[in-house]
């Protein structure tokens, strides 16, 4: 009998993804695709930014 998969929406890209096709931080996921994207992108690329400003979403206080 196979188990079923959850799936987790991905703070990067925001696609609904597997669990087991990403990495979970604290409460947050990051799908495999936008981790690899994110460790091969240089800080003087353009999509820099757009990935620190997402991955701020890991530790903000949702109820703050």
């Amino acid at each position: 009998m196979e188990e079923a998969k959850h799936t987790c929406k991905c703070i990067i890209c925001g696609e609904m993804k597997s669990e087991d096709e990403g990495i979970r931080i604290v409460t947050e996921f990051i799908c495999d695709d936008c981790e690899i994207d994110i460790v091969a992108t240089d800080v003087l690329d353009e999509k820099y930014p757009f990935y620190i400003h997402q991955m701020k979403q890991i530790w903000i206080q949702r109820n703050a």
